[in-house]
């Protein structure tokens, strides 16, 4: 069966100050919440000052905007506070495959996403939603 995606987005939830200690309290929650997308998730991952986690970025294929901001926002660490605010974009994978379709598999290795801006005749984002 092959899984057909209509839009991709890029969400990057960013933390508030001082919110280590809730989002370790929230940890199972949000993961059992992301593991609902794991056959939508291309990519995802913490953002981290040295050791101390930032925000988290994820890059998921959803039918359409409302999913989308539906998964922003009904976020366990969203919800309970953790995170200051929302960026959530239209994505466009390039590359054609998830960050676990590189060597190393789901287990092993570190992982880096990169972000380029490419040429273009047209637009390929646009925002849905900021939130602060």
């Amino acid at each position: 069966m092959v899984k057909t995606v209509a839009v991709e987005f890029f969400c990057y939830h960013r933390d508030r100050p001082g919110s280590v200690t809730p989002r370790g309290e929230l940890l199972e929650q949000h993961w059992s919440y992301m593991d609902r997308y794991e056959a939508e998730m291309i990519a995802r991952g913490p953002a981290l000052a040295g050791d101390t986690p930032t925000g988290s970025v994820h890059i998921v294929g959803l039918p359409d905007p409302a999913a989308a901001r539906a998964f922003a926002f009904d976020e366990p660490n969203y919800q309970a506070g953790v995170y200051r605010d929302v960026l959530l974009r239209r994505w466009r994978n390039l590359l054609g495959r998830t960050m676990w379709d590189f060597p190393g598999g789901r287990a092993g290795g570190n992982r880096y996403l990169v972000l380029g801006l490419g040429a273009s005749t047209r637009s390929v984002g646009m925002p849905l939603n900021v939130h602060t």
